[in-house]
């Protein structure tokens, strides 16, 4: 292309492989022939020269890309070898190149153009282009050319303030500065344009809105200004412009007397827009994105958390403001009733209903507790207001983002009268009536027998992220609010609620009479006609989610209100106890009807939650339990229980719905667990469990709902009984009867052949025998030490024959995995019942087991079993290398072999980051728990000897450890490189690690190195912070030694720059001792090296640098 004797020739021939280039029949080999050509006339010298004339003379949107692509690449990666002369052409030919052809250009070319014009002044403003900001605020003056000055002041704004890293910090400083300086003067030329537009199309003079305390605002809103529709797409684009100008202004320019109060004025008359309805008028969308565009503008004023005394009047302005904009959205007339405030919503653009959302968290998150008690604002008008924008919002989301305001306002409140106890009276007195109506609207929104139709459109099949679907999550939020709002005002809560839980329970507990014969044994309910069937269905619906809400207030009458409300507590109690009874008799999901499709599932339903519920309630009733104790008449409590059971126990059988079930065995084990009355395992109803789950192994329970059976059966024996001396726990019986329960759950495990038949029975007895052994050890893990004795006492034979089967299974990895997650519950929970003798046999069998090429095997499939089960082993590992004490040290030199000769080996070159995790802990691990394994001599010995040789042993483990947490930092993985910062930053915490010799005088400042390298080449941003101040900690170490030794050898070391940029990076570095100071010269230097690195090679061959 170059040797082309014409530029028109040039251009022609551009043209046509720009067109070759898109055009879908070429084949990428000749895309990438192109490609190349295209890049080598960019590299040329002087190629700009050419494209300056193709940006000229060419329609053709490919060659104005590619040539504006050569100038954005000349500006910022090669500017400083560019000739002035050269440099005060382009400052001259691209202003004047877009004044005359920037109607003519596609905007995308135009914003481009722009852009490349915005980066010159990046580089050269003031001193070089003085007139770069003079030109752009003349153009934004111009009444024709006022568009494009404002999309170059956007830009401006954008560039200018957060440059890419093509500039030095102080630059990025001075420029911070100068357009900071300029900023009065931009903030009134765009006051100007947002004024003019407005009286320019306005029918009357403008009057402000009304104080929010006026109540004539109902008139004001019938004569309020509104411009015409003239001309409103031409100033419309302008005002848009202005207005996304203003937008990215506030993202960073503090709160000050700029922001005039006109200013504001302006902003708030186009908010207004927003509020007006689809159809009112001509240009209606256009309207629409004003609002939402000027919206954005007062949340970024609003997200600025820091604000100065003298901006709080100015702060109450703007609230007034919004105030009116929020009596306008849900303005209704005298005739009118409440559906129009929601169609009125639902006809306004969904954006700007979304930000005036966002306005409302803002202004309740950030700012209520200046304005609450200010006397100008009307705080209880405005929640009254906040409340018909809640509950008319035209869609569930908007409803939800609303209830989290509510939840914020709540937890404001919460906190404020936790702080000031002497006047919380007061306090909750003033929001009463307004809690109290939001409780009962938001009990309303969750009963489908006021809202069917709203919540039926709501999903309850598909699972989100938090494993919750769409109606979870509603009914989820709305019981939130309704629990702060019992926190507030708990008796009134209470009686809201449970006179709408009576009026379902009643339909309910009424539906026996409805049951009749059906065939010989069936039974039918007789309820057969649709609207009936409907009926049953809401009512079952909300009794489902009222009986939530009922669980979800447990924990409001627990602890220090135990007393105080205790007859609510007990009456919701004998209520919940009541319905899971009647549900268990009648068991209604055995019976045939209607509709079986939607009401099987509402009845099984209500049934669960009722369990649920009650379950809630365990600690209510662990509290009552030992406040009886100390009673003669335990009737009332032995009864709850007594039924409770009896309407648990019916449900524990293979045949009921699964969801029963589950909710029956979670019942179980908080009666177990939590509750622990002394007479649960004598009741007929807990033996019949008993009998069941040792007996009868033809009907066994899904495998979920019998690991919660036998965790219930063996906390009964195994736990204390509360309030109850020592002497009368009876722990040899129920010693007894807990080795005679685990003998029969184990029987058919303790009797596989050895070695083990390929029958495929085995693996599964295997493995759903440990899952229960693992879940009985995991749940008595915390408790006290009796426990712990008689479960491993049961234990002890099962543990034996696990480890004998071990190595026969060593090939099956899904099997090993199994057995080594019961293992590490072992030694988790009872590694001193087990003693050292056997947990060193266990230890040696798992080593002897887990060859390199065992190892290998496992590690390399990644995500595998195997994978896992080596994961496991590590975890055990590191529990033993926890162990204080001399117990089993013997071990560590064989766990440190295995950990760093045979598994870090393998893992060291690849990913395998859950293996190579739990590896690091383990290292971490040994070092933190162990560290006189390798320094002898305490903290405090070593810092009184200063300086004297330390005490060393096992040095080459300890070298090789650091070189693996070293080598860990140039790799990609960042979640590893987080967790090994962490670790040995603990280490230093704790062990003074930088300050020990060997470390300090061998290793330190190749760490140091390897850091500063990392933040250079930008791998691992996101840890930015976290790496400086792990620098900082090592340059602490010796700081003197570091600004004068290290620094200079750093940047000796570092390629691509001269000896004078050398001295400036050192010289900027000043040498300062503490963290901010320090962090902000890391900063300076990582990025002005970058800087220098751009600009020397932006440079042409040859070029003499000064």
């Amino acid at each position: 292309m170059p040797y082309l004797a014409s530029e028109e020739g040039s251009l022609r021939a551009l043209e046509s492989l720009m067109t070759e280039f898109f055009h879908s029949c070429t084949t990428n080999d000749r895309k990438r022939e192109i490609e190349e050509l295209l890049n080598s006339f960019a590299g040329q010298p002087g190629s700009w020269r050419h494209c300056l004339y193709f940006l000229s003379n060419s329609r053709n949107e490919y060659v104005m890309m590619y040539s504006l692509t050569v100038f954005e690449n000349l500006v910022n990666k090669m500017w400083v070898g560019v000739a002035s002369g050269d440099k005060a052409e382009l400052r001259s030919c691209l202003p004047k190149l877009l004044l005359s052809q920037h109607a003519l250009l596609p905007f995308f070319i135009r914003n481009k153009l722009c852009k490349v014009i915005v980066d010159i002044g990046r580089q050269d403003w003031p001193m070089f282009y003085h007139d770069f900001f003079s030109n752009t605020l003349q153009l934004v003056q111009s009444p024709s050319l006022a568009p494009l000055g404002l999309v170059l002041l956007k830009m401006t704004s954008e560039e200018l303030v957060c440059p890419r890293e093509d500039l030095s910090v102080a630059r990025k400083e001075e420029l911070k500065k100068l357009l900071l300086d300029q900023i009065p003067t931009v903030l009134n030329l765009l006051t100007g344009i947002l004024e003019t537009v407005w009286d320019k199309h306005s029918v009357a003079v403008t009057t402000p809105p009304p104080s929010p305390t006026s109540r004539e605002s109902g008139e004001l809103l019938s004569t309020s200004v509104v411009p015409t529709s003239a001309n409103i797409a031409e100033s419309g684009a302008l005002c848009l412009l202005a207005l996304e100008c203003l937008a990215h202004l506030f993202s960073w320019i503090p709160l000050s007397s700029s922001i005039t109060p006109s200013l504001l004025a302006s902003i708030f008359h186009f908010a207004r827009f927003g509020c007006q309805q689809a159809g009112q008028m001509v240009g209606h969308a256009e309207r629409a994105r004003l609002g939402v565009m000027a919206m954005n503008c007062i949340n970024e004023l609003m997200c600025k958390n820091c604000v100065p005394v003298d901006f709080e009047e100015f702060l109450l302005r703007m609230f007034q403001q919004t105030f009116y904009l929020l009596q306008r959205l849900t303005n209704t007339h005298s005739h009118s009733n409440t559906h129009t405030v929601k169609s009125r919503l639902q006809e306004l653009d969904e954006s700007y209903v979304e930000k005036f959302t966002d306005f409302l968290r803002l202004f309740v998150s950030v700012h209520l507790r200046r304005i609450e008690s200010n006397a100008q604002f009307p705080l209880v008008e405005f929640l009254a207001l906040l409340f018909k924008y809640t509950f008319n919002q035209p869609n569930h989301e908007g409803y939800l983002a609303c209830l989290d305001i509510w939840s914020i306002f709540l937890d404001y409140l919460t906190t404020k009268i936790r702080s000031r106890l002497a006047d919380s009276d007061s306090v909750i007195n003033r929001y009463k009536d307004a809690l109290v109506l939001l409780l009962r609207e938001v009990l309303n929104r969750i009963q489908f027998r006021l809202n069917q139709s709203q919540l039926e459109e709501l999903d309850d099949e598909t699972l989100d992220d938090d494993q919750q679907t769409e109606w979870q999550r509603y009914l989820r939020q709305s019981l939130e609010v309704v629990a702060r709002v019992m926190e507030l005002l708990p008796s009134q809560t209470f009686s809201v609620l449970f006179p709408v839980l009576q009026e379902d329970l009643d339909i309910y507990l009424g539906l026996q009479q409805f049951i009749v014969r059906s065939g010989t044994t069936g039974r039918r309910l007789n309820i057969t006609a649709e609207a009936d069937c409907r009926k049953l269905h809401c009512a079952l619906r909300d009794l489902s989610s009222l009986l939530q809400a009922v669980g979800r207030l447990a924990e409001f009458f627990t602890g220090d209100v135990f007393s105080a409300r205790f007859n609510d507590a007990l009456a919701i109690v004998q209520r919940l106890v009541e319905v899971s009874c009647y549900g268990s008799q009648i068991s209604l999901y055995d019976v045939e009807m209607a509709v079986p499709s939607v009401l099987k599932p509402d009845l099984i339903d209500v049934h669960a939650q009722s369990l649920a519920a009650l379950q809630a309630y365990s600690h209510w009733l662990a509290q009552f339990c030992s406040e009886v104790q100390r009673q003669q008449d335990q009737t009332q409590f032995v009864d709850l229980i007594r039924s409770s059971m009896a309407a648990t126990t019916p449900l524990i059988n293979a045949k009921v719905p699964e969801k029963l079930l589950l909710s029956a065995c979670h019942l179980l084990v908080s009666m177990a667990t939590t509750v622990r009355p002394v007479f649960l395992v004598s009741l007929p109803a807990a033996q019949n469990i008993f009998n069941l789950i040792t007996e009868n192994h033809n009907h066994r329970l899904p495998q979920e709902a019998h690991v919660l059976v036998c965790r219930a059966l063996s906390n009964m024996l195994l736990l204390p009984w509360p309030s109850l001396p020592e002497a009368e726990q009876q722990w040899q019986s129920r010693s007894a009867n807990h080795t005679r329960l685990l003998s029969s759950l184990t029987q058919q495990y303790r009797l596989l052949p050895r070695p083990p038949s390929h029958h495929p029975n085995s693996k599964t007895v295997i493995q759903q025998t440990l899952c229960v052994l693992k879940d009985l050890v995991d749940s008595i893990s915390g408790e006290a030490t009796k426990s712990r004795q008689i479960c491993y006492h049961s234990l002890q034979e099962s543990v034996q024959v696990t480890l004998a089967l071990f190595p026969l299974f060593i090939q099956q990895p899904d099997v090993t995995d199994e057995m080594l997650s019961f293992f590490l519950t072992l030694f988790q929970a009872l590694r001193v019942q087990m003693g050292v003798a056997f947990t060193e046999q266990i230890i040696q069998t798992f080593l002897s087991m887990f060859t390199r090429e065992q190892l290998a095997v496992s590690i390399l499939q990644e995500g595998s079993s195997g994978s896992k089960a080596v994961e496991k082993f590590l975890k055990i590992l590191q529990v033993v290398v926890q162990e204080p004490g001399q117990t089993f040290k013997p071990l560590l030199p064989s766990i440190l072999s295995l950990c760093l000769d045979q598994v870090y080996p393998i893992v060291a070159e690849r990913s395998c980051p859950d293996v190579k995790a739990e590896m690091f802990e383990l290292l971490f691990q040994i070092l933190h728990q162990n560290w006189r394994f390798f320094f002898k001599s305490s903290v405090l010995s070593s810092v009184q000897r200063s300086g004297a040789e330390e005490l060393m042993e096992n040095q080459a483990q300890f070298i090789t450890a650091m070189q693996a947490f070293g080598q860990s930092f140039l790799q990609p993985d960042i979640h590893i490189f987080k967790q090994n910062l962490s670790y040995l930053e603990v280490l230093n915490t704790k062990h003074k690690l930088y300050h020990r010799k060997l470390f300090r005088n061998t290793m330190l400042f190749h760490f140091i190195n390897v850091l500063l390298q990392v933040l250079l080449h930008k791998s691992h941003d996101l840890l930015q912070d976290d790496i400086t101040l792990a620098l900082y900690n090592m340059a602490a170490v010796d700081f003197p030694a570091f600004y004068s030794s290290f620094l200079p050898e750093f940047l000796n070391g570092c390629q691509g720059l001269d000896p004078h940029q050398r001295t400036t990076l050192a010289r900027n570095f000043t040498p300062e001792r503490d963290l901010p100071s320090f962090s902000q010269g890391v900063y300076r230097i990582v990025n002005d090296l970058r800087f220098y690195r751009l600009c020397n090679g932006s440079l042409p061959a040859g070029t003499l640098k000064l």
